[in-house]
Order: C-alpha cells, then sequence, then structure tokens
C-alpha cells in the first residue's frame, strides 16, 4: 500500500505502456492504480514536481517534460486535467499528446468539459488516425484513491471495449454511454442530481438543527427510508458539525454546473432549481469557502 492510493485487487490484464496527463487529486491515485496494476506508465503534469513526486512513490513509473515525450510508444494515454483549454493544451500543439501518439492508439479523457470539446478532439483524432474516447468519473477523491470511480463514456463501442479491461485498475463501473459527448453529458445528468440533493441536504439539516433534534440520530432514522442517498450517507454528519476541509471543492462545481447550464442553453433544457444552486454556491464562494466541499452549501443557511 502506497502513501497516496488504497491497494486493490486488479482483474488480470496484460503488461501495456500507457501515459497518464494531468496528476491532480483524481489524476495522481488513478495512474497510481495503474501502475499498481502492472502497467508501465509515464506521467506527465503542468507542475513538474508532482510528476517526480509520483514516479518516485511508483517506482515502475516514469515522468515526462511533455505530454508529447509521455506518449511516445503508448498504446493508451489517459487524461485528467481541469477544463476545456486545459485539455486542449494537453492534446494540441507541437507538444501536445496527438503529435506523439502513434496511428491506432486510443486518447481516454477523464476531464469533466464540455461535449463540444468531446466532439471538437475526436474528431481531430479520426483526422489523425488516433481514437477518441471521453469519459469523466463521478466518485470524488475517495473513489480514485480507492479504485472505485463510476466512469461514464462516450466514442466508439470498439474503442470503448479494448479500453474497459485497462480502467478496471481505477473503477468500479465502467460504462459505454453512445457516441462522443455522451459521456460529459451524462456528467452533467450526475451533477444535477448531485446540486438538488446536497441544497434539500443541507434544507433538512439546517431545519433539524433548528427544532433542536438529535441530528446525528434523525440521520442514521431517515438514511434507513426513502431520503437515503450517497449525499446523507457520506455527507449529512459532517454537515451537521460544518467540517467541510475534503472532497469535491466548491470552484469546481460551479465550472461543472457551468458546463451544465452552457448546454442547457444549448437544448433547451429547463433547469430552475440547478441554475438557483450554481448561485448559492456563488455565495459560499463569496464566504471565503472556494476550496470547501460541495456540502458546505449549509454554510449559507446557519
Amino acid at each position: 500500500m502506497t502513501a497516496s492510493i488504497t491497494s486493490r485487487s486488479y482483474q488480470p490484464s496484460p503488461s501495456t505502456k500507457v501515459a497518464f496527463l494531468g496528476l491532480g487529486v483524481m489524476g495522481y491515485p488513478m495512474a497510481g492504480h495503474l501502475a499498481m496494476a502492472g502497467h508501465q506508465v509515464t506521467a506527465y503534469n503542468r507542475t513538474a514536481a508532482k510528476a517526480h513526486a509520483w514516479a518516485e512513490e511508483f517506482p515502475s513509473g516514469h515522468q515526462a517534460a511533455t505530454p508529447r515525450e509521455a506518449v511516445k510508444g503508448a498504446r493508451m494515454v489517459f487524461c485528467c486535467v481541469g477544463n476545456d483549454d486545459d485539455l486542449r493544451a494537453v492534446v494540441l500543439g507541437d507538444d501536445g499528446a496527438f503529435a506523439g501518439m502513434e496511428p491506432g492508439a486510443i486518447f481516454v479523457d477523464h476531464t469533466t468539459a464540455s461535449a463540444q470539446v468531446a466532439r471538437e478532439l475526436y474528431a481531430e483524432a479520426q483526422k489523425r488516425g488516433l481514437h477518441f474516447i471521453d469519459a469523466p468519473v463521478s466518485g470524488g477523491q475517495a473513489g480514485a484513491v480507492n479504485g472505485q470511480l463510476t466512469v461514464m463514456c462516450g466514442g466508439d463501442q470498439a474503442v470503448f471495449d479494448q479500453v474497459a479491461p485497462m480502467a478496471d485498475a481505477f473503477s468500479r463501473a465502467f460504462t459505454y454511454m453512445g457516441e462522443c459527448g455522451s459521456g460529459q453529458l451524462t456528467k452533467m445528468v450526475n451533477q444535477i442530481c448531485v446540486a438538488g440533493l446536497v441544497q434539500a441536504l443541507s434544507e433538512a439539516i439546517a431545519f433539524g438543527l433548528r427544532a433542536d433534534l438529535d441530528v446525528e440520530k434523525v440521520l442514521d432514522v431517515i438514511g434507513k427510508g426513502a431520503a437515503q442517498s450517497w449525499q446523507l450517507d457520506n455527507r449529512g454528519k459532517t454537515m451537521a458539525v460544518g467540517k467541510f476541509d475534503f472532497g469535491f471543492a466548491v470552484d469546481w462545481m460551479r465550472k461543472d454546473l457551468g458546463l451544465v447550464l452552457q448546454e442547457a442553453q444549448r437544448n433547451g433544457a429547463r433547469l430552475p432549481v440547478t441554475a438557483l444552486v450554481d448561485q448559492f454556491y456563488a455565495d459560499v464562494q463569496a464566504m471565503g469557502g472556494s476550496r470547501w466541499d460541495t456540502s458546505s452549501l449549509i454554510q449559507r443557511l446557519r
């Protein structure tokens, strides 16, 4: 077991040369699981010191100075960066991944990004004889550390089928959702659900505290009934005591909800609650909670 990830049993898979671009709170452990599963991983990170630390922690891994150098000879390239612009920066250009990938290689993007950029990069990959899968993840930092992420994928079925055995190293569910962009659109559905659930849970806990109830006991009781959810089970009690120094940051959630609302403008979906909760997260940012966990919505109600 390493300091940064939880060791688990891995499905047997032939050792494969792969690259991983982006070693943030999600990418670092995801790349680590690939290395621990026996794959030859070369990692790239914009901050080179982070890549150096990763290569020291996983001696079978290597680091590279540019995305192009990292992907040299790799059959598959995994990526998890911040947003559309970050993704384009590591994929395109003379030092980008596409410039160094060999024909037939597969680029798997785990960034939560727009469906538009997924389609853009899919088309560019096709021009170059490469393959592209959009594959955003859910499960947060804990899911990445434990190798238990849920991954929703868009692209070509035959390409997805090649990636799935490899992705078992860091996922508990790796699911094909349809053509390119479908993974990102599915992640947007996920974030719409999360936003509404966290706001409802915030109001419920704030109400319970005002009513002088034993909120811990309340959560135990209602968690056995129709109100049960992942958010209640994993965030309810920490919300009640005002603990938010972990998990998925408010800044990241606002970025994701921005993508959701942009897509809704395009497709005509009506998202009144989602738009309202996005503004509530703006309030949390104004309170100094940009890096607090998304469950910090309750702070507005205290």
